[in-house]
């Protein structure tokens, strides 16, 4: 019987549940293939120094699965040859900066918010170079196929070795050199970690956890307790249920704000002092001009990426201030890959996650709430009145559809809006799905459709620059969406 991972190797990452789809044998036979597809063929030439060896950095979020499934990948690496260092407990933020740091690729073990029966692989090359499946993951599931049907290759000559090293007080460090905490005002921020890795990497950067010397902040901690079976509620904050404890907990101590990790801490929300979220797009607009700021100020024309479904206000706003601004499809490969590109000094995704050139080009949730408590902690304003002058505009958020018929639905749509254009004159683009603006006149509005990759669901997001016309267009959009799946069920 011929392996097949593709239920577990996919476009960007290896996710799945533990131990059926992800267990030892797997993830030995993945580290196998990591190291001869991607490890290797970028292996410094020419020498038999241990010192010039390849080496990988490995790291592992709370859940149970983690260590077990590190020792079996990494004894796949040591088998090639390649040497392993071990960081242990960590955020997909700080694997990200160990590769970038140590110059040399990454596997970090983590499912992000998934539940604990879950478990994954997000590899990435040198300096956190991102592993898509067009950048070596179709070869390391292809090997990896290989390996499981037919065995292991023979260990190399030399096997490679496996160290310890304690990353975490480095990475706080290398963070606090990004954004100086040092003199805002005194500010009183709740974090709800989720029972995921910000409860590991909060303390470290935000406190004193990892012996720097403390900042002007009253962290009120909640479910800082690492446990991958998420006894709280899910560590996925872009569910509004998820942000309930936050909210309240704000509230209740007269907080300047709130912020909420996801699982492996790589992602950041944010709620104002009256509980209140704070969109990401704001935060992408608040966040990105203050890097345009340094930019300028060295006389240079900074570059900012920004997905599709982000607020016009992030151009807007990040144009004015001086940048180009690069419009992206969703998803953090290809934001990745367009800040390498265009030496972007950040880029923003409505998913809340955040990308510093600084960072290695990758997402850090932690850095981007820096920048938040930076931004807040300098003027004296309050957080909402901050988030107001970012958010000028009235979006729907993201309204999933299931139908029967996703190619006729979007038909539907396309021949109402610009066969026929019922709404006058549009622009139209296929970037990502169907975006259909009409913002260059009255009424300003925009929409996106676009079908899921594995559902039959189209996602729709509709922005404009009052409430009651962002309705009409949402409310009429779904109309047609829905149309033909409503008489069915009637």
């Amino acid at each position: 019987m011929t392996t097949d991972l593709s239920h577990l190797i996919k476009a960007y990452d290896v996710r799945g549940t533990v131990p059926d789809q992800l267990n030892p044998q797997v993830a030995r036979a993945v580290g196998a293939a990591f190291a001869r597809a991607v490890v290797l063929p970028e292996a410094p030439a020419g020498s038999s120094d241990a010192s010039a060896r390849s080496r990988v950095v490995v790291g592992h979020d709370m859940r149970d699965s983690g260590p077990a499934l590190v020792d079996a990948f990494a004894a796949g690496l040591t088998d090639a040859g390649v040497d392993v260092v071990r960081i242990g407990l960590c955020s997909t933020d700080g694997l990200y900066h160990a590769s970038g740091a140590l110059g040399v690729p990454g596997a970090m073990f983590t499912a992000s918010h998934n539940p604990a029966v879950y478990n994954g692989i997000k590899l990435c090359r040198a300096g956190a170079r991102p592993v898509g499946q067009d950048t070596g993951l179709a070869e390391v599931r292809r090997l990896a196929e290989g390996y499981l049907d037919d065995g292991l290759p023979a260990a190399a000559a030399e096997p490679g070795t496996v160290t310890d090293q304690d990353m975490l007080a480095d990475y706080a460090a290398f963070l606090r050199s990004l954004v100086d905490l040092t003199g805002i005002r005194p500010l009183k921020v709740v974090v709800d970690a989720g029972n995921g890795m910000g409860g590991h990497t909060v303390p470290a950067v935000l406190g004193t956890g990892a012996g720097l010397p403390a900042l002007p902040l009253d962290v009120v901690p909640l479910y800082f307790e690492l446990d991958g079976t998420f006894p709280n509620h899910e560590a996925n904050p872009l569910d509004p249920e998820n942000l309930r404890d936050l909210q309240a907990a704000v509230v209740e101590h007269d907080a300047d704000l709130g912020l909420a990790f996801d699982g492996d801490a790589d992602r950041c929300f944010v709620v104002d002092e009256h509980g209140d979220p704070v969109s990401p797009s704001a935060i992408t607009a608040l966040v990105g001009l203050r890097e345009v700021a340094k930019e300028v100020e060295a006389g240079r024309t900074p570059t900012v990426i920004h997905n599709l479904i982000t607020s016009r206000a992030v151009p807007d706003f990040l144009g004015a201030a001086g940048a180009r601004t690069v419009r992206t499809r969703v998803g953090h490969s290809f934001i990745k890959a367009q800040m390498a590109d265009n030496d972007a000094v950040f880029g923003g995704e409505h998913s809340a996650h955040y990308y510093f050139r600084d960072f290695f080009f990758a997402d850090t949730g932690m850095l981007a709430a820096m920048h938040v408590l930076a931004a807040l902690g300098s003027q004296p304003h309050p957080l909402s009145a901050l988030a107001e002058m970012y958010e000028p505009y009235v979006a729907s958020g993201e309204i999933n559809s299931t139908v029967a018929d996703v190619p006729a639905a979007r038909a539907r749509v396309v021949e109402a809006y610009v066969t026929q254009q019922g709404a006058g004159p549009v622009e139209v683009d296929e970037l990502d799905g169907l975006t259909v603006s009409h913002w260059d006149s009255h009424p300003q509005w925009w929409f996106n459709l676009r079908a899921s990759n594995t559902e039959p669901l189209l996602r729709l997001n509709v922005e404009a620059a009052d409430e009651d016309i962002m309705e009409k267009v949402r409310d009429d959009v779904l109309s047609l969406v829905r149309a033909h799946d409503d008489e069915e069920r009637a």
